[in-house]
């Protein structure tokens, strides 16, 4: 799994913690990465870290939370895709002809991983990649392939895609292949792998399936995987709890008059005033959404207080921010740590 990024897109939130860590449905997004591999029979997992490496073993330890043995890996320069793959290959297991599933660490996907191996074993290909259609497949990798499913070309985020189907973050590599990236080296799969191994005429197969999948790398698309694991639309067996139109953990209060929907997480020990709505949201731990306040669409960090009658529409707020009563946070505004919007009455629309 590589999960060396610094999530960048998702700042301020990562500042203080890697993407994967980030709370999504009540538990780390990882966390339901590693429970879907435990369930699809995988037993071993290569983590392969950089950025806040020692924050990945605080969180998973040894793996056997999920039945898995966990390993990691550190990359002290981020070695790209590729030379992450391959610098984590000193942990792998098997023989040279064996499978090795690779996983983006920021997508959230509820395709078939077996048949994608039985596929790939089936073609004894080099490498199998997971595609999907999407409506803009300008922001990523498109993948033309030929009638039996061979890919012909892997194409890099190109403005004028020739197809919709995109590569969409989930491999199987033969083990040898993976051997044979260089090591210590800066090496992209999308830019340098995929297209020489179809240069060179080694079979790269694609594994087209159209369930669930989301690339959960903006705060509009965090919230969205977040609330569709909670209202069950992407099952997963990390989520803890029952699915339904809220999430609550341990210690988190909701005053009676209060209304909490749309697949809303609140954290632990975090409070929902009285009269509030929160809709579509993530709230993180110690958090305080006041009496008659609105959060819509938003991520709400831990320790953040939303003051009373508030108005936050799709905004990131970040750890311990304090929004005084009757603030109006437009759509897109993202406030970093510790920031005290004191003003009331004021429509803020660009990042404080």
């Amino acid at each position: 799994m590589l999960v060396g990024g610094k999530g960048t897109r998702l700042r301020p939130l990562t500042l203080s913690a890697p993407k994967p860590l980030l709370p999504t449905a009540g538990v780390p997004f990882l966390s339901h990465q590693l429970a879907r591999a435990a369930e699809c029979g995988v037993t071993h997992v290569v983590l392969a870290t950089s950025y806040q490496a020692d924050m990945f073993t605080e969180a998973f330890g040894d793996g056997s939370q999920f039945g898995l043995s966990v390993e990691y890996m550190y990359e002290p320069v981020p070695l790209g895709t590729g030379g992450g793959i391959r610098n984590a290959s000193a942990r792998l297991r098997g023989g040279p002809d064996d499978p090795i599933v690779i996983l983006n660490g920021d997508i959230l996907s509820g395709h078939d991983v077996t048949a994608q191996v039985a596929l790939h074993e089936k073609n004894r290909a080099a490498v199998t990649l997971h595609l999907v259609k999407v409506d803009d497949p300008s922001r990523y990798g498109c993948v033309e392939t030929d009638l039996n499913g061979r890919v012909l070309k892997f194409l890099e985020k190109t403005p004028n895609p020739p197809t919709n189907l995109i590569n969409a973050g989930c491999y199987v590599f033969r083990r040898s292949v993976i051997d044979s990236i260089p090591s210590g080296e800066v090496v992209s799969v999308e830019k340098q792998t995929f297209p020489g191994l179809i240069a060179g005429g080694d079979v790269v197969m694609a594994y087209p399936e159209f369930s669930y999948w989301l690339d959960v790398g903006t705060p509009e698309a965090f919230v969205q995987g977040s609330c569709d694991v909670v209202r069950g639309r992407m099952p997963s067996p990390a989520m803890p709890g029952s699915c339904g139109e809220s999430l609550l953990l341990d210690g988190a209060s909701v005053a009676p008059d209060a209304s909490v929907s749309s697949g809303t997480c609140v954290g632990v020990a975090s409070r929902v005033g009285p009269g509030a709505t929160v809709t579509g949201s993530v709230v993180f731990d110690d958090a305080s959404i006041g009496a008659g306040a609105s959060v819509s669409d938003s991520i709400i960090g831990r320790g953040a207080v939303i003051g009373d009658g508030a108005m936050v529409s799709g905004a990131v707020i970040g750890d311990g921010v304090f929004v005084a009563p009757g603030n109006e946070l437009a759509r897109g505004i993202r406030v970093w740590p510790g920031v005290r919007l004191e003003e009331t009455s004021i429509r803020f629309s660009s990042d404080a």
